[in-house]
């Protein structure tokens, strides 16, 4: 790790989501470390530095499972050769076991350490599970309040049924790995492709209405794109719209699809 020689300061932490708690941390210092795992993404991997202005450093927790508390601080010693300061959040745990918390930290590092209180927003205590817990509600308007900004996922064009040019809209349908998806249903969201982010209307869930299958799939309004399949398209979700359900005709799926395009013009408006 050539690149920390010079890094004083740093903050700790899984760091999925890179919410608004996440960023108090991150305000303090000048850079990141993240300890990854595997699974239950808001962010996952290198995409939390994608919000975040500041280098990111990754540990597997795989990898260092095993340390015990004296043995990791050891580690973050070595490789960030003149770090002073370290910042972590109140329920800050790590070492085997989770058997170091922030104290055991100040007790191992031989310099600063500071520890952020917990971050609350209109009574809510700001945590990844509990932005989670929103997305399957389909709570995206709370879900953003908390990250501070709106839920992203990205993914990859695939061909899809063929039938939303023909039968109903045109939409491109997405291949999304790694991320925690919202409640099934369909949302106000933008959409970006070519560099730009359009005005779009999402479903994602099981087509009961045709072949049952799972899709994640986006119109964008008043336009038509295309999209060639594997390019990478990103959702940024703004409000839930409705429940999925199963449709007796086409036409009658239809006709919902143009009601839900009204409501998504007049929230993103």
């Amino acid at each position: 790790m050539k690149y920390t020689n010079s890094i004083r300061s740093i903050a700790i932490g899984s760091f999925d989501g890179m919410h608004i708690a996440h960023q108090k941390l991150i305000s303090q210092v000048e850079a990141v470390v993240v300890i990854e795992r595997n699974g239950g993404y808001l962010t996952p991997g290198w995409k939390r530095s994608l919000y975040v202005e500041k280098p990111c450093f990754f540990y597997h927790f795989d990898k260092i499972r095993a340390l015990s508390p004296e043995a990791f601080v050891a580690v973050l010693e070595e490789d960030f050769p003149q770090l002073e300061t370290i910042v972590v959040g109140y329920d800050f745990a790590f070492g085997k076991e989770k058997s170091g918390n922030a104290a055991v930290l100040k007790q191992y590092f031989s310099g600063e350490v500071h520890v952020v209180d917990e971050v609350m927003y209109e009574g809510i205590s700001v945590h990844s599970r509990t932005i989670r817990a929103y997305l399957s509600e389909g709570n995206v308007t709370m879900a953003n309040r908390l990250l501070g900004r709106t839920y992203r996922i990205d993914g990859t064009a695939i061909r899809g049924q063929g039938l939303g040019g023909k039968a109903l809209v045109p939409t491109v349908n997405l291949n999304v790995m790694q991320y925690i998806l919202p409640k099934d249903g369909v949302y106000a969201t933008r959409t970006l492709v070519g560099g730009t982010w359009k005005k779009s209307v999402s479903f994602l869930g099981h087509r009961v209405t045709t072949d049952g299958s799972f899709a994640v799939e986006t119109h964008m309004l008043d336009e038509t794109i295309e999209v060639e399949s594997g390019s990478e398209v990103w959702l940024a979700f703004h409000a839930f719209i409705r429940e999925n359900k199963k449709f007796g005709t086409l036409e009658a799926l239809k006709r919902q699809i143009e009601d839900d395009i009204v409501a998504c013009k007049d929230i993103l408006k």
